[in-house]
């Protein structure tokens, strides 16, 4: 192919037959050989430039590149070439054009030149013993960003560590490094989470490296997809240091006893400024039949992941990150915009590697708007779920929604804050919408929109009703079949001052506030002990299986009660079934118990009943406003 502005040739599956190319790409080092492999069918010359540093203007070697199969252009150089700096100048239709490598390993300050990676010379000490922790019953994921996670100067972080990879490695954290509350690593042990998710850790463009520390950007704007962001780490001009940093948080994080959790933005590139435009023009981005570019990630473009070698970069980069940062899941970004094969494809490669779903894969199952994609390659959002692997999850909006009201809609209630009608919703969310429970990521916060406490004063004035809610909120989504996922602060009521887009609001207002977590104790409390009940009981942490009911639920007028079988084919507990409770209404209910003697597990005042004497009831319960009662069956009757 040799006119680049006929982009529709890219759709023409002879084009894919001549130039897919299945090998791997970038600057491999094996032993002392460094060989370059750069994909660019649509190139007439292509040109390796070495840089003597970090911060040379200009090469200090041109290497003439080689034209090889499907494509690729390829320079062996007999020489461990680790920590060298290098970009590609590429002849297109006649014309120069400057390029970093799509597939760069390392980078320098801002991403724009490629570095060299040994992996064995960026690792830290013990990396190759490194493993994640064994799983437990449930999955518990907790959402942070980087700087977010320890920017509080009451956090107790040292302060070189505030905001960067290495305060993951602070083991002993505490509120104003007085002991009494843990923060940190410490605190999640504590919480129970057992994955921490971390928003976008692949080098984005909207922050400059080199510039204020205070400079903040969630980060869903990659410029190199396989490098580590250099603002997170102690030297970002030094392409080693940003590696090795994210490692040792890695480790640290492995050895407390988390897993990690990766969120990846694979459906569109910062601008089209970039290797990947610049490399093969217009092959990586989807179009209109006008030639207007695709934007149904409302960010300017779109990634034509069902094109072979856009397909390939996607799925190599997924594979990279688990095989040599040890990333336990992946979270997919605005997951809607990519193609089911896709999905499906990185789902069995990584079932093979690693053990049938033993590494996480979910997303959102929606995208930002209409994106140009051919109508015979189906989109993973939800509506097509039934064509994705069974441990593909979604986020579900309809949970989200159903408990604390619809998200675009500030002033709506649900089902916890006045809202009526959602009875048999929640029902229908315990059957886990007829899905298999591991499709279904339950929870009410993530980074985007308001925070559940933010959204719960739009709808409810006075305070003490608003915790009530609260308290029924966490009860009724940490309940539900699927995993559960929960935005790092809930659990202290964590507040933006009611903002739902802060992508790159000051890192004052973006902050975890550790002091909340003393302030708001009881309430993370409660969270504590949800959690930790949550991994005791199969009817709620077994995906094997689709939630069936002994007795018809009670649906009605703001309360909903539902019978489970406890004992399931993965396992048994202390409790052979369990009675949930959930009462949205302003007065108390009595609600008949099922025939047996029951024991209080959690009521409107503590989720630690369970771990109480006492406390059993056999003919029916008083539930109180605005608050969940759940029990366990200890006798038959």
């Amino acid at each position: 192919m040799k006119n680049t502005a006929d982009w529709k040739a890219f759709y023409d599956e002879k084009f894919e037959t001549e130039y897919g190319y299945d090998g791997t790409l970038g600057a491999l080092v094996n032993g002392d050989v460094t060989e370059f492999l750069l994909w660019s069918p649509v190139a007439e010359a292509v040109f390796l430039r070495l840089y003597a540093d970090k911060d040379s203007a200009q090469p200090k070697e041109i290497r003439v590149m080689e034209p090889c199969e499907k494509g690729v252009w390829t320079y062996t150089a007999e020489e461990n070439l680790h920590g060298v700096y290098y970009d590609y100048e590429l002849m297109i239709e006649g014309k120069k054009t400057w390029s970093n490598d799509p597939y760069a390993y390392g980078c320098g300050v801002n991403g724009k030149r490629g570095m060299v990676v040994d992996h064995k010379k960026a690792s830290p000490e013990g990396w190759e013993e490194d493993e994640a922790p064994k799983r437990q019953n449930e999955d518990i994921i907790y959402e942070t960003h980087v700087k977010e996670f320890s920017w509080d100067a009451h956090g107790g972080f040292p302060e070189e560590h505030r905001g960067k990879y290495l305060a993951f490695t602070d083991r002993d954290t505490s509120l104003n490094g007085e002991g009494e509350f843990p923060t940190g690593i410490a605190y999640l042990q504590k919480l129970g989470v057992t994955h921490i998710q971390l928003m976008p850790i692949f080098d984005f463009a909207s922050v400059d490296e080199s510039g204020d520390a205070e400079q903040f950007n969630w980060g869903y704007d990659p410029q190199n997809f396989f490098v580590p962001e250099g603002s997170y780490a102690s030297d970002p001009y030094n392409g080693t240091v940003r590696i090795v940093e994210l490692k040792r948080a890695i480790q640290s994080l492995h050895r407390a006893g988390l897993r990690v959790v990766m969120d990846v933005v694979l459906n569109h590139t910062w601008s089209f400024d970039n290797s990947l435009q610049h490399t093969v023009p217009w092959y990586f981005y989807r179009q209109y039949e006008d030639g207007r570019p695709s934007d149904g990630s409302g960010c300017g473009n779109d990634l034509a992941s069902e094109r072979k070698m856009c397909q390939k970069f996607i799925q190599d980069c997924v594979l990279y990150w688990a095989r040599e940062y040890h990333i336990d899941g992946f979270r997919f970004d605005l997951m809607g915009l990519l193609d089911i094969g896709l999905i499906n494809g990185i789902r069995e490669k990584l079932d093979d590697i690693y053990g049938k779903g033993e590494k996480l894969l979910f997303g959102e199952p929606w995208a930002a708007a209409q994106t140009a994609i051919d109508y015979k390659f189906l989109l993973a959002t939800k509506f097509n779920f039934d064509q994705l692997d069974e441990n593909v999850g979604y986020y579900s909006d309809d949970i989200r929604d159903m408990v604390k009201g619809q998200t675009w809609h500030p002033k709506e209630s649900g089902f916890v804050n006045g809202g009526r009608g959602y009875e048999k919703q929640v029902v229908t969310a315990f059957r886990a919408f007829d899905r298999p429970a591991s499709q279904i990521i339950s929870y009410l916060s993530c980074h985007d929109n308001q925070t559940l406490w933010d959204k719960l004063t739009e709808t409810t004035r006075y305070e003490e009703l608003r915790r009530n809610e609260y308290r029924l909120a966490a009860a009724l989504y940490m309940s539900f079949p699927g995993r559960l996922l929960m935005l790092s602060g809930e659990e202290f009521l964590r507040t933006k001052d009611g903002y739902s887009n802060t992508y790159n609001a000051p890192i004052y207002l973006n902050r975890l506030d550790w002091e909340a977590t003393k302030a708001e104790a009881e309430m993370v409390e409660y969270y504590k002990g949800l959690i930790a009940l949550r991994k005791q009981l199969p009817c709620l942490y077994d995906k094997g299986q689709r939630t069936d009911f002994p007795q018809t639920p009670v649906a009605e007028n703001g309360l909903v009660a539902i019978l489970l079988d406890n004992q399931t084919v993965h396992g048994g507990s202390q409790w052979d079934r369990v009675f949930l409770i959930f009462n949205g209404k302003e007065h108390p209910s009595e609600v008949a118990l099922p025939k047996g003697v029951w024991k209080t597990l959690v009521d409107k005042k503590s989720s630690f009943r369970w771990l109480e004497h006492g406390r059993k009831q056999s003919d029916s319960v008083t539930i109180e406003p605005v608050s969940a009662l759940i029990l366990g069956r200890t006798e038959q009757g």
